[in-house]
């Protein structure tokens, strides 16, 4: 970003709104921030390992749940087109990760990897949750290749692919157990594989996964090799206890260990809950800062899905639009903008 890009340090006004993130809840934000004459600015990252700018959904080959869309599309089709969406109506992007945001002075100022650093009236944080993984090679190449790999049974389960097949369902945690009792619903059998010899989940949610006649599970054992090419046909499992290793044939793993909010480099400025989630007001957006939201699965460890990711992107944008102009910040900002815009073209009209 050079220095004559709105919102740097070269004494340029600041940018109105910010969105750090580039999942549905960052396009979505964009999208209605847009429309609403505030020309916002995308920071959408840049790949780094797994994460690829559009989040989690990168990592999913086909949507059957969005709304608006009666056939399936790829995960990192419909990124595209929220994208385009929100570039169309106006919205700036910057390919850069966002390693630092300064919340205790006003404008607030976010520092990409590369570029200078830009000053912003309001800031919305959408970066998302990223799933914890195994950390197996093959694991890895097949959840990003659509191989029958996933970290989220809600969004893959009811896939054809999926369906009428024994699937494995890696953790011990609620989390785990929802992936599993949703999965019966189209799997032959669910196997949970366990490294304990009891679940961390809630004694109401192990139970009805014990008691389902779909559900097996290995205790003691864990997962340390996917098999499988173009796709996944098994996985080796090794005893905690013995040692031992054994291999069964699997049509899908789904990885439910976890998620980690992306949280990092706000350097603790925003509060947050005990899972490390961005604290929001209860139905609302706003965080412990004013004129900072956050929206999306940075908010949400309990639905994680990208239509409520969406929903709460449209939300952020418009608390940020009435922060503004309530503050009386918008107009000015546009009042600036317009003025710069004539002064730029009486130079051009002056120098020919």
């Amino acid at each position: 970003m050079s220095a004559s890009t709105p919102g740097s340090s070269a004494g340029t006004a600041p940018e109105n709104v910010v969105i750090i993130g580039s999942g549905p809840a960052a396009w979505t934000a964009a999208i209605y921030a847009a429309r609403a004459n505030l020309r916002p600015l995308v920071f959408e990252g840049e790949p780094v390992g797994t994460e690829l700018p559009g989040g989690q959904l990168m990592l999913t080959t086909d949507i059957e749940n969005f709304p608006g869309f009666p056939e399936p599309l790829s995960g990192p089709e419909l990124m595209e087109r929220m994208k385009a969406q929100a570039v169309h109506h106006g919205t700036r992007v910057v390919s850069e990760l966002v390693k630092e945001v300064r919340l205790g002075e006003r404008p607030f100022t976010v520092v990409p990897n590369y570029s200078e650093a830009v000053q912003a009236h309001t800031i919305i944080v959408a970066t998302g949750a990223a799933a914890k993984w195994i950390g197996l090679p093959n694991e890895q190449r097949l959840a990003t290749t659509g191989g029958g790999v996933s970290a989220c049974a809600v969004c893959d389960g009811a896939m054809p692919f999926y369906r009428n097949k024994r699937l494995v369902v890696v953790g011990g945690g609620d989390t785990a157990m929802e992936e599993t009792l949703y999965l019966t619903k189209f799997a032959s059998e669910v196997v949970v594989v366990h490294r304990r010899d009891s679940f961390r989940a809630s004694k109401v949610m192990a139970q009805r996964v014990l008691s389902h006649p779909k559900v097996r599970v290995i205790w003691n054992s864990r997962v340390t090799d996917v098999l499988g090419d173009d796709f996944i046909t098994g996985v080796r499992l090794e005893d905690t206890v013995t040692g031992a290793t054994s291999e069964f044939e699997v049509g899908g793993l789904f990885v439910a260990i976890g998620h980690t909010p992306n949280t990092r480099f706000l350097n603790g400025q925003l509060s947050t809950t005990e899972h490390g989630y961005v604290q929001v007001t209860p139905g609302r957006t706003a965080t412990t800062v004013d004129g900072v939201f956050a929206a999306g699965d940075v908010i949400d460890d309990y639905y994680r899905q990208a239509i409520t990711s969406a929903g709460t992107g449209c939300m952020a944008a418009l608390e940020a639009e009435r922060w503004l102009a309530h503050h009386g910040i918008e107009d000015s900002a546009a009042t600036t903008e317009a003025t710069n815009t004539e002064t730029a073209s009486a130079v051009a009209v002056s120098a020919t």
